[in-house]
């Protein structure tokens, strides 16, 4: 039976005359995994600190284990200086720290581009996020604490500190809104509401399916917040292999939920409505240069976003995907080459600053600036006659308090400064503001900045049904794979690739062109593991011999359909289309698997 390492009873914290907490009690046992959700400034951060006993609770008793080591990563924390290797490696020498295996994996994973000799001064906000996760992870630890981990952290990181932690034998807590980090890492959640904290068994995609359970058998959620459960619900049973690899429940069980739930959009009716809105032409580069500095981030690119296009941009930091938001804004004008706009094109661009808000004035007021009353996008599509376009189902109108409502501003935030507003809440604000001018095209930098998963999950319910031309740069696996069709990736060499894989294609081609590239830390000397690569092949491995084992039951079946509906030809037509594609994926997978099995010889 595993040890408890941390025991929480009773435990009472408020701040002013808002309770965070109230009669808490829960426990941390070894090797357990925990991710914490909740809305912003619902006590997450605080339950940390709690856990950590850097806080004293108002009420209750917090004891742990004798001799824990904790090691908690705060959303901001002051590192020890002046070099990279004093702050991760305090009172060690480098050439001796070297030789622990784990601290050449950390090192590896996390500072391959950031020398240890190199001074904390000037270094970028991400560069300082690596660093001080690095200084958590190369000391032994028996419970971790991490606070956002996955802050500034490109998408290729992200994913190797998944990896890392599910590696690794210590407990662990973690706030964060990544979503796809959750459901990577963690095996418990958390949820941290109305000064409780209830705990759900698995990842994100488990807490989604329970707590959608529990609203459905206690029915006393409004219906909104329901059918937005029951639509995150339907994506995840959908949703990307990423997360269906390795599923932490039955979804089986979820059925009666969604059985009769559509897809999140209708990605054909929404692309032709779009033409209608914006013609052919949106944006288009032609033969453009974007040169910084010394440094060539795009060379002689041609490219075109069409309407109805929703394209997530990926690429590690500093490879120019804000560069190139800019000058399709025309905001910037490129080095070389030509930008051409469509006449019709109205765009708005969200920029990783919190610029074009007016610090004194009231949320309600700036909204009503621009619109008292919005027409939301169409619900449905209607198609047209044959050979004409759709005909697009007038959208509902709502006036601007309802979606500041819907947007998670009630009552006095109604009314408050724009100024006395968190982070996250002027970058809620920030986003609504240009979603009620009603633009046709949207270029979002790094949306979900500080934003809750309630506040995520109502955002990517308004782009499902917003019809028009999109591209989105973020960090946030999840949110790009859930508003986003296709990605695209800056992939260092001036060129823009399609990569119909997704996020996993360019993941797997940046640990192919790493592997080739040595790690230039000051020694040289840490590299990538060996055996944790081979770990993660074995796993690929068997996952696709299981994909394998089922698309050939499923294809010997169709075989068999096929031949007891011969005469009916109508389900004749839908058994072979289903078995092109049955087959199509089964090839698919099969050479996947055959590099693999040859890499692994």
């Amino acid at each position: 039976m595993a040890t408890n390492l941390v025991n929480i009873e009773r435990v009472d914290k408020a701040y002013g005359v808002r309770p965070l907490l109230s009669s808490v009690s829960l426990g941390i046992a070894e090797g357990e995994r925990i991710g914490v959700v909740g809305r912003n400034g619902d006590g997450k951060t605080t339950l940390l600190r709690l856990l950590a006993r850097t806080e004293q609770p108002d009420a209750g008793r917090i004891t742990h284990a004798g001799g824990l080591r904790v090691g908690m990563l705060a959303q901001q924390d002051a590192l020890p200086g002046p070099s990279v290797a004093e702050a991760v490696l305090p009172g060690r020498s480098v050439d001796e720290a070297v030789r622990d295996r784990r601290v050449r994996d950390v090192l590896a994973g996390l500072l391959a581009d950031v020398p240890l000799d190199r001074t904390l001064d000037g270094l970028s906000g991400g560069e300082l996020r690596r660093v001080s996760l690095a200084r958590v992870l190369v000391a032994d630890h028996d419970l971790l604490l991490l606070d956002e981990p996955t802050n500034h952290l490109d998408i290729e990181v992200t994913d190797w500190l998944a990896r890392t932690l599910v590696e690794r034998s210590e407990a662990l807590v973690v706030v964060t809104h990544d979503r796809w980090f959750l459901d990577a890492v963690c095996t418990q959640t958390w949820e941290v509401a109305d000064g409780e904290v209830s705990s759900y068994e698995g990842g994100y995609a488990a807490y989604v399916l329970a707590k959608a359970e529990r609203m459905r058998l206690a029915d006393t959620v409004e219906t909104r917040r329901q059918n937005l459960m029951r639509k995150e619900l339907a994506w995840l049973r959908r949703g990307a292999p990423a997360r269906t690899s390795k599923p932490k429940f039955r979804l089986d069980a979820a059925s009666a939920l969604i059985e009769d739930e559509p897809p999140p959009r209708d990605s054909v009716g929404l692309a032709k409505f779009a033409t209608t809105r914006l013609g052919k032409t949106v944006l288009e580069l032609e033969d453009v240069d974007v040169v910084r500095g010394a440094r060539s981030l795009l060379s002689r690119v041609t490219w075109q976003l069409g309407p109805g296009d929703r394209i997530g941009l990926v690429g590690v930091n500093g490879s120019g995907k804000t560069s190139l938001l800019r000058v399709l804004s025309g905001a910037d004008a490129p080095t070389a080459g030509r930008l051409v706009t469509g006449r019709t094109v109205s765009l708005a661009h969200l920029t990783q600053s919190l610029e074009g808000l007016d610090l004194t004035d009231r949320v309600q007021s700036s909204v009503e600036d621009i619109r008292r009353v919005i027409k939301l996008a169409p619900t449905n599509i209607r198609p047209g006659a044959v050979g004409r376009r759709p005909v697009p189902t007038s959208g509902p109108e709502v006036s601007a308090v309802s979606l500041l409502e819907r947007f998670g501003f009630r009552g006095d935030a109604l009314s408050a400064r724009i100024g006395d507003l968190s982070g996250g809440e002027r970058r809620r604000l920030q986003l609504l503001r240009l979603l009620i001018a009603e633009p046709n095209v949207l270029l979002l930098d790094e949306p979900t900045n500080d934003l809750d998963i309630d506040t995520l999950q109502v955002i990517e319910d308004y782009l499902d049904a917003w019809p028009g031309s999109m591209i989105v740069v973020s960090h946030d696996r999840y949110f790009l794979e859930r508003v986003c069709d296709t990605v695209w990736a800056l992939v260092g060499d001036g060129s823009l690739a399609n990569l119909p894989g997704g996020v996993e294609e360019y993941l797997a081609r940046r640990r192919a062109d790493a592997s080739a590239v040595p790690v230039a830390t000051a020694e040289s000397t840490a590299r990538t593991s060996d055996a944790a690569e081979q770990r993660a092949a074995k796993k690929e491995l068997a996952k696709l011999e299981r994909q394998l084992s089922r698309l050939t039951a499923r294809e010997e079946q169709l075989h068999g359909d096929l031949a007891a509906h011969a005469a009916d030809y109508e389900r004749l037509m839908k058994l072979d289309e289903e078995l092109r594609t049955v087959k199509a994926e089964r090839e698919d997978v099969e050479t996947r698997w055959l590099e693999l099995a040859e890499a692994a010889e």
